[in-house]
C-alpha cells in the first residue's frame, strides 16, 4: 500500500474565518475602520519611501450605509490584487520593503479581511504608482468567499492610489453611517501623521497637544487639563511629560484628582505610530503606580495579532520601567521645589507613593518627611517622629494599635499604627534609610512595663479579689493584673499581642481536634504570654469594685470590664466574648435590682431562674 504523497492546499471557509474574526480576535466591529485607514497609512508610507514628495492624504465618505475611503498611497497592479488581496496571511509588507518595515502600523497582513465583519461586499479599484503605465484595476469580493478582477480604462482611475468601497452588510448599516464613521476615525486617527478627513472634517490633529507651542506653562495645563478631561472624563490633578526617546515613547500622564484602589485596573490609551492601539492596556505602566492614566505614541511597542493590545515582551517590560523611573523623577521634582503641590498628591495618593517606598530606597528616604502616618503624636511624617521618641515603637494591625494608643501616649510611648497598607514595612525599613534609629514592634509586655506598680501592700490585701478575677477570666486565655496608670477613666486595658493570638487559635484548635491532632498540636504549645486584663487601680470603679468579697459577684464584674475593654480597643469579638458580655450584662442587671429590692443575690441566680 503506497502513502499519497501529493501535497494539497488548504480549502478556507472565508465565512467562517469572518466569523472567527468578529467573535474571538476583535473585541468589537468597529475594527474595521481602523484596518481600513492602517492600510491607506502604510500605502502613503510605501510611496513615502521611494518619492519623498508624494501626497498623503486619506479621504472618508459615508452615505446610505455605503463607505468609500480613498487614498494617495503606492497602489497595486492586478498581479498585486491576485497575489495580496486575494491570498489570505500575506501583506505587502512583506515584499519589496523591508527597509521601510519598521514605518509600517500592520504586520500580519489580515487587511482587508476585517471589512466583511460588516461588509457583505468590499470592492477596491487601484492604480500602481511603481508602475505608472500599468491600468487601473477592480477587486471585488463578496463574503461567501468569491472574488473578481478586472483592469479599468485610466480615466476611470487617473492618479495612483487606492479606493476602498464598501457595501453594508444587513444590520451593519450603523457601522457605516457618517456620524459612527467620524467618531471612529477621530479614536483611531487623530495622531496618524498624514491628512486624513470625514468629508471635509479634519480627523488629524498634529501635533499632539503635548508637543504643540503654548503662550505660557498655564496655558499649555489648562489645554492639557482639556485633553485629559475629553480623554478620560476627569480633570487631572497634576500632568507628568512622559517624553522618554529611547524607549521610542512620547505622551503624557495624568495624575488621578481622586484615590482610587491599588487594584483597580488603568486604562492607558496607546497609539502605535499615530494609530490607536488599546484604550486599556493596563500593563503600561508598574503597579504602584495606579494613581496615573497615560496618553502616549510610540513606535516600539509590538502589538498582539489582534492590534488591540501590547505583546508582553522584553521591550514592554523595559518601556514600563522607563516611564516608572520618569513619575519617580517627577515625584523627587516635587518634594525638591513644589511642596505645595505635593502635599495636594500625597493628601491623596500616598498609598501609591508608600508602595513605591517599599522598593525603592531612595524613593522612601525622598518622600521620609512628607509622608503621613497614623501615631500617638498626631499624623506625622516617620522623619519627625523619629526626631521625637527614642524608640519607634509600631504595631502591625489597627486593633493592637487601639488598644494601646490611649495608654501608650499618657505613658510617653511612641507608637504608629502600622495595621494600614505598607505602613509596617516602612517603619521597619526606617533605620536603613535613617542610621542610628530604634524601630520595635509593640508587645503586651512593653507597655505593661511602662505602667506603674502598685503598692505590694495593698496588691496583697487585694490577692482574693484577683484570684476569683483570674478564676473566671482563665477559661478565656486571658490572664489579670493591677497597675496605676493614666488617663483614669479607663478602667481596664486588654493587651494581646500576635503572639498570644496565636497560641489562643492553637489552643481552641487542640480543644476541637481528634487525638491525632490533638497530639500534633499539643507539641507545638510555646511558652508564649497570654493576653492580658490589666486594671487601673487609680479608677473609681476598679477601686469600689476590689471591694467585692463574693467571688462570683468579683467574677461577673471582671467579665463587665473585660467585655468594655474589648470593646474600647474595638476589637472584633469571638461567640465565646459575645456570651460573655450577654452574661455579664444580665448578671450586674440582676443584681442592680436584688439590691433595690431587697439582700442582694448572687449574679448567676438570673441564669438558673431561667433556667439557663
Amino acid at each position: 500500500m503506497t502513502a499519497d504523497q501529493t501535497p494539497h492546499a488548504f480549502q478556507v471557509d472565508l465565512r467562517g474565518l469572518v466569523d472567527l474574526l468578529s467573535h474571538h480576535l476583535y473585541s468589537s466591529p468597529k475594527v474595521y475602520l481602523r484596518e481600513l485607514l492602517q492600510n491607506g497609512v502604510d500605502a502613503i508610507t510605501a510611496r513615502r519611501a521611494e518619492q519623498p514628495d508624494a501626497p498623503a492624504r486619506v479621504r472618508l465618505h459615508a452615505e446610505g450605509g455605503r463607505l468609500r475611503v480613498e487614498d494617495t498611497g503606492v497602489g497595486l497592479t492586478e498581479s498585486d490584487v491576485h497575489d495580496l488581496l486575494a491570498t489570505i496571511g500575506r501583506s505587502s509588507k512583506r515584499d519589496g520593503l523591508e527597509s521601510a518595515r519598521s514605518e509600517f502600523l500592520g504586520q500580519f497582513g489580515i487587511g482587508l479581511l476585517a471589512c466583511f465583519v460588516v461588509a457583505e461586499q468590499i470592492r477596491v479599484v487601484s492604480r500602481s504608482a511603481r508602475t505608472p503605465d500599468a491600468p487601473p484595476v477592480e477587486w471585488t469580493a463578496r463574503d461567501d468567499g468569491s472574488y473578481t478582477v478586472r483592469t479599468l480604462p485610466a480615466q476611470d482611475h487617473p492618479e495612483p492610489g487606492t479606493t476602498v468601497y464598501l457595501t453594508a452588510r444587513p444590520g451593519a448599516a450603523e457601522w457605516l453611517a457618517e456620524e459612527r464613521v467620524l467618531a471612529l476615525a477621530k479614536d483611531f486617527g487623530s495622531l496618524l501623521p498624514y491628512d486624513v478627513r470625514v468629508g471635509d472634517t479634519h480627523v488629524t490633529e498634529r501635533p499632539p497637544v503635548w508637543e504643540r507651542p503654548h503662550p505660557g506653562q498655564a496655558a499649555r495645563r489648562v489645554a492639557l487639563a482639556r485633553h485629559c478631561h475629553e480623554q478620560f472624563g476627569f480633570t487631572p490633578l497634576d500632568v507628568i511629560d512622559l517624553d522618554v526617546p529611547l524607549a521610542g515613547v512620547r505622551g503624557v500622564g495624568y495624575v488621578l484628582p481622586a484615590a482610587v484602589s491599588p487594584a483597580q485596573r488603568a486604562g492607558h490609551r496607546v497609539h502605535l505610530k499615530g494609530m490607536l492601539l488599546t484604550d486599556r492596556a493596563d500593563e503600561l505602566l508598574p503597579e504602584w503606580a495606579f494613581f496615573v492614566r497615560c496618553v502616549i505614541d510610540t513606535d516600539s511597542l509590538r502589538p498582539t495579532a489582534s492590534r488591540e493590545s501590547l505583546y508582553a515582551d522584553e521591550t514592554l517590560a523595559a518601556v514600563r520601567e522607563a516611564l516608572g523611573e520618569r513619575i519617580r523623577g517627577w515625584l523627587t521634582e516635587l518634594a525638591a521645589g513644589d511642596r505645595e503641590r505635593l502635599a495636594q498628591f500625597l493628601a491623596v495618593h500616598h498609598l501609591g507613593v508608600k508602595s513605591l517606598a517599599r522598593h525603592d530606597a531612595g524613593m522612601l528616604r525622598t518622600m521620609l518627611p512628607w509622608l503621613p502616618f497614623e501615631t500617638t503624636d498626631g499624623q506625622l511624617s516617620l522623619e519627625e517622629f523619629a526626631r521625637r521618641h527614642r524608640v519607634v515603637h509600631f504595631t502591625r494591625t489597627v486593633e493592637e494599635y487601639r488598644q494601646v494608643a490611649a495608654i501608650a501616649s499618657a505613658q510617653g510611648i511612641g507608637v504608629v499604627n502600622g495595621g494600614y497598607t505598607y505602613d509596617a514595612d516602612l517603619v521597619e525599613l526606617l533605620p536603613t534609610v535613617r542610621p542610628g534609629t530604634a524601630v520595635a514592634e509593640l508587645d503586651a509586655d512593653t507597655v505593661t512595663a511602662h505602667l506603674d506598680a502598685v503598692d505590694p501592700a495593698e496588691e496583697l490585701a487585694l490577692s482574693g479579689f484577683l484570684a476569683a478575677a483570674r478564676a473566671r477570666l482563665d477559661p478565656l486565655g486571658c490572664d489579670v493584673s493591677l497597675r496605676t496608670f493614666h488617663p483614669v477613666t479607663v478602667p481596664a486595658l486588654h493587651l494581646d499581642d500576635r503572639a498570644a493570638r496565636h497560641e489562643r487559635a492553637r489552643a481552641e484548635e487542640e480543644e476541637q481536634a481528634d487525638e491525632l491532632w490533638a497530639g500534633i498540636l499539643g507539641s507545638l504549645r510555646g511558652g508564649t504570654p497570654r493576653a492580658r486584663l490589666v486594671l487601673n487601680h487609680l479608677n473609681p470603679l476598679v477601686r469600689r469594685i476590689s471591694g467585692f468579697t463574693d467571688p462570683e459577684l468579683v467574677g461577673t464584674a471582671a467579665e463587665a470590664l473585660y467585655g468594655q475593654a474589648l470593646l474600647m480597643a474595638q476589637r472584633p469579638l469571638r461567640p465565646a466574648d459575645s456570651a460573655l458580655l450577654n452574661r455579664a450584662f444580665l448578671g450586674l442587671l440582676q443584681w442592680a435590682a436584688q439590691t433595690a429590692d431587697g439582700p442582694a443575690g448572687k449574679p448567676g441566680d438570673a441564669e438558673q431562674e431561667d433556667g439557663r
